[in-house]
């Protein structure tokens, strides 16, 4: 065998061996130690000491001790039993190691587990006591959140409604253990009862002189939206000094992109004295942002109606709703329209009930203004419940004083500029204006102008000689060409060409109709890319010529051998619309007469089957695009004078206005040369 050669003998060599026995004493004594760590319970003593014989107790030994088997083996394999004890003597102290810090492990296991469920049965007879107590809860269980709460809910001046729902709610927090996860949602619960203003209001300012003031000092033009709201604080200001109660207004501003509908609301809560807050809802889907989530789980809040009052600090904010009309519609997580049915309603924001609070909350002293590019994708009964106030775009005369005004102050400021280094003339801001913007509200206007104020500071700081003024040069190296071209009017007397105004979303156009005749069959052609309503009122045109072609001196055979094509240039652009039904029947009359059209001359207006002449819309940004293209006379409805009445007489110097309310009248006033019946008569 390897390691022992010699042979034991039959009698047990331990008892006369002196050595030996010392050996023995000692793997007795660290063996009862080594076992009593494994096995702490009393019988491993009383099993060692009932072994009498030491050659038994080494074959115990090498038996039960915790080693591979390759190690026991090289126990059997010895049969010279000091050797076998020496060996043995030598694995202990590693074996009894490993067994303190395996007991050591065990120990502190136990102790954390006996821990848990010691806290577990207290917090357990806790619940047992209050609940035979009857739901009260003892000031010495109380948590720090528990003592912090009660102190800000006795801060609150809330009715009893609420505060008996506050006092639940706070009760059942007590009885949950803080390692729940239903502690932190009845936390987040209560905290957002106690953020919410409820009836607490901040003073009004209803000083009228000062709200206008404030408004024309951030915003130029557009008065009759101030108007209006001037009119909204007149009458809060009258029900407040009366006693009378107030019903929420729902304003909805309406025009193109960058006309200020927002930057206005900010103004008429800084007059008004209330905090502003606003709602992007561009894109909003969710039917859970405006009436909040149900609190049912975690990461329940309420709807962005409430967080924003939250915000406020105040049940009288001016909320603004941005961008109402593109809220989602009808999609899988509910109609976010409908939600708002409830918010925007006079008689029933009252009550507004957030899914999230469950407790009603009063909306009827928040000030909602709505604003929108559309009114076409807002939902009926949703437009039903605003008052619409329309932004019209502004005009050339307007943006300058704009640009002047607001816009070129504020870059400067903001580029570190002052009017001794840097400015633009009038006739070149007029050119940026014209030539590199279209648009309605004044944004592109603005970006185009900081690229010319920051052209400006590089020239400075690269310490190159700058010029204080803005050439047309440099407006074109800075710009480069010019984007959009303007229409100007005809100089010289055509036949078949009349010059119409149109409205664009970006303000008002002249366009040219033109017209040609051709040998056929009394047909009609349009091309331009023209709407189904702009060819209606093509064939209304046509169908009236020829039914009173003697009126205006043109033969029938003329008409019913001629094929006549009408044209609007710039086919890419659609068009659409009745106003330009007057210009295409002069279209008609000038090239079956052969009678040219007089220059500068430009005419806008509805027409019947009977020959009357209707009122259009947007005269204003009309009169203004002539009066740019160079248009001295202008024709239109009868009707439509009260709308030249509201425009500044300072637009409207140079030009001459023509009201007819037959298109019989039209023909005189747009044509040269022959004479018809009528004008004879």
């Amino acid at each position: 065998m390897v390691g022992c050669v010699a042979k034991a003998p039959e009698s047990d060599i331990g008892m006369a061996l002196p050595a030996f026995k010392r050996k023995i004493k000692r793997l007795r004594a660290q063996y009862s130690e080594l076992m009593r760590i494994r096995m702490p319970d009393n019988e491993i003593g009383s099993m060692l000491s009932g072994i009498g014989s030491d050659k038994i107790f080494v074959n115990f030994a090498a038996a039960h001790m915790e080693l591979e088997a390759k190690a026991k083996y090289e126990f059997l394999a010895c049969d010279n039993y000091p050797d076998r004890v020496d060996k043995m003597l030598a694995q202990m102290g590693t074996l009894k190691g490993l067994e303190e810090l395996r007991k050591e492990i065990d120990d502190k296991t136990r102790d954390v587990i006996g821990k848990q469920q010691r806290e577990y049965y207290l917090r357990h007879q806790m619940d047992v006591i209050q609940e035979e107590l009857g739901g009260q809860s003892d000031g010495s269980y109380a948590s720090q959140e528990l003592a912090e709460l009660t102190k800000r809910a006795k801060e609150k001046n809330w009715d009893k409604r609420v505060s008996d729902i506050f006092d639940k709610e706070l009760s059942k927090m007590s009885r949950i253990p803080p390692m729940s996860p239903d502690y932190t949602v009845q936390l987040s619960y209560l905290e957002t009862l106690l953020d919410l203003p409820w009836d607490y209001v901040v003073p009004e300012s209803f000083d009228l002189r000062e709200a206008r003031r404030v408004m024309d000092a951030d915003h130029y033009g557009i008065e009759k939206v101030k108007d209006r709201i001037i009119e909204y604080l007149a009458v809060m200001k009258r029900q407040h000094d009366k006693g009378i109660e107030r019903k929420a207004q729902v304003l909805c501003l309406v025009g193109p992109p960058g006309t200020g509908k927002t930057s206005i609301c900010r103004s008429v809560a800084a007059a008004m004295g209330r905090p502003y807050r606003r709602v992007a809802l561009g894109g909003l889907h969710d039917e859970a942002e405006i009436r909040g989530h149900r609190r049912t789980y975690i990461g329940a809040m309420p709807g962005r109606i409430i967080q924003e009052i939250a915000k406020a600090g105040a049940s009288n904010p001016v909320f603004v709703l941005d961008e109402i009309d593109k809220v989602q519609r009808n999609n899988f997580t509910g109609d976010p329209s409908s939600a708002l049915l409830e918010v925007l309603d006079p008689e029933q924001n009252c009550h507004f009930h957030d899914n999230y609070l469950g407790i009603d909350y009063d909306l009827s002293r928040v000030f909602f203004i709505a604003t929108a590019n559309s009114l076409s994708d807002i939902q009926p009964a949703l437009l039903d419940r605003m008052e619409i106030i329309s932004f019209s775009g502004y005009v050339l005369e307007e943006k300058l004083q704009i640009a002047q005004q607001h816009l070129l102050p504020r870059i400067m400021k903001e580029n570190a500029l002052n009017g001794k280094t840097f400015r633009i003339p009038s006739n070149i801001l007029s050119n940026v204006v014209n030539e590199y913007t279209r648009e309605g509200g004044v944004r592109q206007l603005e970006k185009q102008l900081s690229k010319l104020v920051r052209h400006r500071v590089v020239e400075i700081e690269q310490g190159g000689k700058a010029k204080v003024s803005v050439s047309v040069d440099e407006l074109k190296q800075v710009l480069g060409l010019p984007i959009h071209n303007s229409e100007s009017a005809q100089r010289i007397p055509r036949e078949g060409v009349v010059t119409g105004l149109a409205w664009t979303p970006v303000g008002g156009e002249i366009l040219f109709i033109e017209s040609s005749l051709s040998k056929g069959k009394g047909t009609i052609t349009m091309t331009g890319n023209l709407g189904s309503v702009m060819k209606e009122s093509a064939t209304l045109a046509f169908e009236y010529l020829k039914s009173n072609a003697s009126s205006f001196g043109i033969s029938s055979d003329t008409i019913s051998k001629s094929n006549i094509h009408i044209h609007v240039p710039e086919g890419a652009t659609p068009k659409d619309g009745p106003s330009a039904g007057i210009t295409i029947f002069v279209a008609m009359v000038s090239a079956f007469s052969h009678r040219k059209v007089k220059p500068n001359v430009a005419m806008t207006g509805e027409i019947t089957l009977r020959g009357d002449v209707t009122p259009v819309g947007g005269i204003k940004e009309k009169i203004l695009a002539a009066k740019r293209a160079g248009i001295t006379d202008i024709i239109l409805c009868h009707d439509n004078r009260r709308d030249i009445e509201e425009i500044k007489a300072d637009y409207l110097s140079g030009l001459t206005f023509h009201y007819i309310a037959s298109i019989s009248e039209a023909v005189p006033l747009a044509l040269v040369n022959k004479k018809t019946k009528n004008e004879k008569k």
